[in-house]
């Protein structure tokens, strides 16, 4: 329905000066009033006045307990309306009171604040994941298929391996067969033309013993001792086959193995494990040796490097070779550790006792680096200008990649040799904090810039400022945001998941997290490192 004050039949108007549309009212006295008329109704101090937009006319209830009041305050405490009576009596003297117009206005811009976040962020963020469960859904059944076909692979490849060695051995029995047979025919043959030689003499010697003639008998020789050894004589070891106990471990090791379906949830509250006090100053860096071991490194003129256990004991302290205070660590996939000199424009290698100057910078400053899946190092850098910044990848002391410009040529990264921390994802990104720029950019491994994250929607630019950064195993990414005490978990794809805060954690900086997805939070000021649950 039309408001009344604009309708062009009924025009309200100041009841003091009849000025259309007046932009105030008097919610006690109940008269409509123009900006220049305000003053001259206050102005009338024989009765109460209380100024509010037209447009709030009448939020002002009946006082409960003075009838003749109105409520112009609000006891914030117990959301009850208040007049003046009940506040100048200190009938609720342990509670807030504020001003009815005002708490309304503040509580109405939050309230706008909410609709906006839910209504263009939140809930199109919610509507996103459920549109996304049935794909999900479906690619459970595509995994699912692209595993059982693997496994169909696997023991129709099994299958044809034990098809081909099975008939391998027929051929064998075959060949064997055909090695008698042939033996046996041999023999035969042999028996056979001893059998005929035999039956020839059988009926020679009957002749003779039915013959007078001397002479021939006196020729006849004796054959018998030639034939008791019989001709061709073999012996035959038959061939077996013994079966092996099927061994079903063996089988299955031949077959491979299916690793087990596991599904974690972000913790609503982070549990802090441990809690260790570092001797460094003003703590920059942690770098995780092993699960047990970290290294650690200070700032402002702390040119220690030190590793301590996870019950706080010093296990080693490393003095940089220069002498000066190192800006960053990594350790790399060999265990050894590296450190950037900005003061010399060095990254150096200590291995054992030993430290090697790996790379020396010209024209360039080493900020911060970190170590890739793949043995590389990645190092921010800024020039000595101080105009540009830059992400460079060595293998050993051999530059790979230079990672500067997007593709309109402009800047990934802020300039200034502020701390920039940078860490590689799982999926090979490169996530770099940029506190100067207030975000978190993350560019492919080919150097393409993917998304920048500012902040939770609701968050004001200015007072996000990222400092340490790391990632986990399920590829999401953690930055510290050291001045509102807390750290941001964000998917690979930017998505805001949780903040980790209100357990303890002070002034977060520096970040890594260990195999098993512990986190490890170096706190600046409070020189501690505390070891974080936050998955369950």
């Amino acid at each position: 329905m039309e408001d009344p004050m604009y309708s062009l039949q009924d025009v309200i108007r100041c009841d003091l000066c009849e000025t259309p549309v007046p932009p105030k009212h008097c919610d006690i006295c109940h008269i409509h009033l123009c900006e220049d008329c305000v003053g001259k109704h206050l102005s009338d101090e024989s009765k109460d006045h209380y100024i509010v937009p037209f447009n709030l006319r009448g939020i002002t209830p009946k006082c409960t307990k003075h009838s003749t009041k109105v409520c112009t305050e609000l006891c914030t405490a117990c959301n009850i309306p208040v007049c003046l009576l009940c506040v100048a009596f200190n009938e609720r003297e342990q509670h807030e009171i504020e001003d009815i117009l005002t708490w309304f206005e503040y509580k109405r811009e939050r309230m706008q604040e909410d609709l906006q976040n839910l209504e263009n962020y939140i809930y199109p963020r919610y509507q996103e994941a459920a549109t996304n469960i049935p794909v999900q859904r479906a690619d459970v059944n595509k995994r699912s298929q692209k595993l059982t076909t693997a496994l169909d692979k696997q023991g129709e490849a099994l299958h044809t391996e034990i098809d081909t060695i099975i008939q391998g051995m027929k051929s064998d029995i075959d060949d064997m067969d055909a090695q008698h047979i042939a033996a046996l025919d041999q023999q035969e043959v042999a028996i056979n033309h001893t059998i005929t030689e035999i039956t020839q003499i059988i009926l020679d010697l009957k002749r003779l013993l039915d013959t007078s003639d001397v002479c021939l008998v006196s020729e006849y020789t004796s054959r018998t001792e030639e034939f008791r050894s019989f001709p061709a004589w073999f012996h035959v070891t038959l061939p077996t086959f013994t079966p092996q106990e099927i061994n079903r471990e063996q089988i299955h090791q031949q077959i491979g193995s299916l690793s087990e379906l596991v599904i974690t949830f972000l913790l609503d509250e982070p549990r802090i494990l441990t809690d260790i006090q570092t001797e460094c100053r003003y703590l920059n860096s942690v770098s995780c040796l092993s699960d047990s071991e970290l290294w650690t490194c200070g700032g402002f003129i702390d040119n220690i490097l030190r590793l301590y256990n996870l019950q706080g004991e010093l296990l080693r302290s490393v003095r940089t070779k220069s002498g000066y205070e190192s800006w960053d660590i990594a350790v790399t996939r060999s265990g050894d550790l590296v450190y950037t000199d900005y003061r010399d424009s060095s990254i150096n290698l200590v291995s054992g006792t030993q430290i090697q100057t790996l790379i020396t910078l010209r024209g360039w400053t080493p900020l911060n680096l970190c170590s890739t899946s793949s043995g590389d190092l990645l190092v921010f850098m800024t020039s000595d200008d101080g105009e540009q910044t830059k992400v460079m990848r060595y293998s050993g002391s051999t530059e790979k990649q230079s990672i500067q410009w997007d593709d309109q040529g402009n800047p990934l990264y802020s300039s200034g040799d502020y701390t920039k921390y940078l860490s590689e994802n799982r999926n090979s990104d490169i996530c770099v904090a940029d506190y100067d720029a207030g975000a978190v950019v993350v560019v492919s491994a080919a150097g393409k810039l993917r998304f920048r994250y500012t902040g939770p929607p609701s968050t004001p630019r200015k007072s996000f400022r990222p400092v340490g950064i790391t990632t986990d195993s399920r590829a999401n990414i953690l930055t510290s945001d050291c001045y509102n005490h807390r750290i941001h978990i964000i998917d690979q794809d930017g998505h805001f998941l949780r903040f980790i805060h209100n357990c303890g954690v002070q002034d977060p900086w520096g970040l890594c997290v260990d195999s098993r997805d512990n986190l490890f939070v170096a706190e600046y000021f409070t020189r501690k490192v505390k070891k974080l649950q936050y998955y369950k």
